[in-house]
């Protein structure tokens, strides 16, 4: 559902990842062309196209930004889950370790406030998340969009639309119960859009709790090549923080709410059970980075950066899922998250998405994912609000400022943008740009 200006009219079918369901066709023209488009009966879209809009510039005024934006680092984020496996407990640690909140809310509402994510009364009530929020926030260098996404099956088409424009994502799983049903649906829906994911293993302070069988779920059931970075210092009640395989060095959270990180020396009696999963890590990695492979057939121990670097790249190329440990409730193993999101997790412009221009025999066609180019741009959900129809939109490429014409594809009129924001779940913060990614 992306439109390509060029100087001639081309019609272009976005696919997203490569292997992701397509979407409506359109001819997409020059501002100075008429544009029009032709549905494609397609199964796979029907479900989602009819809150999906084309996008087009007819400005040339979205070129003119002094800000170096490209400097910044980018990371688009979903966290889904079956129900009830700390989803919106998590956003809202995130949020607070972050900055963007002052103070951690029950899920519940059992303080009149509720969770900053789930603005609606019946999500305060029934302690569920009904509705996909959209936030954002800062962690260390990087800019992180994220959007909590319900858990409840009847509301899976919101988990749909999500996960279609986001570039990575958190697998949440519980300590005691592991894969679950709706795991297993969240699973296919990564996998059909190609979404690069993260697990973590939440609930590790409840009773019961099991890491070792989750991880043995998810190479199981999902059939994932996992494994984990972190291992946890005790379980139940004795959970204090984890363990990080990759720089051999312990992670405790103090504070009232975990804010503060002790860095420490792995626990004397944990230093075997650390050297099996490190060596279970490399293993699992040898399996499909070549890198690792060589040096692990020549005996030789990988170093931190070179484990860092594999991770990644199998991460991004969807071979590989780093496990993460915690307590979101407990308010331990957060950071540790947020920084395995910016280190394995791809930048906007590391994640292919494709069109195909059907005037070439549908040739696909690459989006670059600069500001510099023509104005690309899915409309991917609508939102009723007490200010009027709210669009949510994910910028490919290009840039969109405050004034500028879009050109609706699906109906053909062009719409002058009065307001652009960001959302803070039902907060929204004025803007006068957006740019690609």
């Amino acid at each position: 559902q992306l439109v390509h200006k060029t100087m001639a009219t081309s019609v272009l079918r976005f696919l997203g990842p490569r292997g992701g369901a397509s979407a409506l066709a359109s001819s997409a023209t020059h501002r100075c062309a008429t544009a029009s488009y032709r549905p494609i009966n397609n199964a796979a879209t029907k479900a989602i196209s009819a809150n999906n809009l084309l996008l087009q510039s007819c400005s040339s005024r979205f070129f003119s930004s002094s800000e170096d934006l490209d400097a910044v680092k980018r990371r688009n984020i979903g966290i889904s889950a079956h129900i009830d496996s700390g989803k919106t407990t998590l956003t809202e640690r995130i949020l607070f370790y972050t900055g963007r909140i002052k103070a951690i809310h029950d899920v519940r509402g059992k303080d009149g406030v509720g969770a900053k994510m789930d603005s609606m009364d019946l999500e305060r009530e029934k302690g569920i998340t009904i509705q996909s929020a959209a936030t954002f926030c800062r962690w260390k260098d990087s800019h992180v969009n994220i959007i909590d996404t319900p858990g409840h099956v009847d509301f899976t088409i919101e988990v749909e639309r999500a996960l279609r424009v986001l570039d990575g994502g958190i697998l949440v799983l519980c300590g005691v119960s592991g894969v679950q049903s709706q795991s297993l649906t969240v699973d296919r829906q990564m996998k059909r859009y190609n979404v690069p994911r993260l697990a973590f293993i939440n609930k590790l302070d409840r009773q019961g709790s099991n890491p070792t069988k989750v991880i043995n779920d998810l190479r199981n059931q999902l059939k994932l090549n996992a494994s984990q970075v972190q291992i946890p210092i005790g379980l139940e009640d004795n959970h204090l923080g984890v363990v990080d395989l990759i720089k051999n060095k312990s992670y405790t959270f103090d504070g009232e709410r975990g804010e503060t990180i002790v860095e420490g020396e792995v626990p004397d009696d944990m230093k075997d059970m650390v050297e099996e999963k490190r060596m279970e890590l490399i293993e699992k990695l040898a399996d499909v980075d070549d890198e690792i492979g060589e040096l692990f057939l020549m005996e030789e121990e990988p170093t931190e950066d070179q484990l860092k670097e594999a991770i990644r790249r199998q991460t991004i190329a969807c071979k590989f899922v780093p496990v993460f440990m915690g307590s979101a409730f407990k308010n331990k193993g957060v950071q540790p998250l947020l920084d395995g999101v910016l280190d394995y997790l791809p930048e906007p412009s590391e994640k292919a998405n494709y069109a195909l221009d059907r005037s070439k025999d549908e040739a696909e066609v690459q989006v670059s994912c600069s500001k510099d180019d023509p104005l690309l741009a899915l409309a991917f959900k609508l939102e009723e609000t007490q200010f009027g129809q709210l669009t949510y939109m994910r910028i490919y490429q290009g840039m969109l400022k405050k004034g500028n014409q879009i050109h609706n594809v699906n109906d053909g009129k062009k719409i002058k943008l009065a307001r652009i924001v960001r959302m803070h779940s039902n907060d929204m913060e004025e803007i006068d740009e957006a740019h690609a990614g």
